[in-house]
């Protein structure tokens, strides 16, 4: 739009802060393209609306499968969360470039994550870590 801000994206259910939806009308290569080759292909500043609140838990969860551990932006994000909620405050908007660094399903093409699944590709990954949520 030329005003030099950054987008805006609303994801309903498809992708959350630090997660994603469930997998009930699609396949998991369906919700993984939509991730990374729709969602995943907008600028890294766009600022992420999603359908619910589900951080904390979406992060937990997180830090919980991250391989080796040692992910400094996922545990500060959490722990940031954990505040925002006794707060009773918001943690929405998200940006893409923040979920690329804390979001294992869109990270499920990082070569640190195939450690969850040796010699997958990463809708395998990305399968296999939906079905752990």
């Amino acid at each position: 739009d030329g005003s030099g801000s950054p987008g805006v994206v609303f994801t309903g259910d498809t992708m959350f802060v630090g997660g994603c939806g469930r997998i009930f009308e699609c396949t998991p290569q369906d919700l993984y393209r939509s991730l990374s080759a729709v969602l995943g292909q907008l600028p890294p500043e766009t600022n992420v609306y999603v359908g619910h609140e589900y951080t904390v838990k979406n992060l937990e969860f997180a830090v919980s499968v991250e391989p080796g551990g040692g992910n400094v932006q996922l545990e500060n994000m959490l722990k940031w969360a954990r505040e925002q909620r006794m707060a009773r405050a918001f943690t929405v908007p998200s940006t893409l470039q923040n979920e690329f660094l804390i979001n294992p399903f869109l990270r499920a093409s990082d070569p640190k994550m195939s450690s969850i699944c040796p010699g997958c590709t990463p809708v395998d990954v990305f399968t296999k870590l939906r079905k752990q949520k």
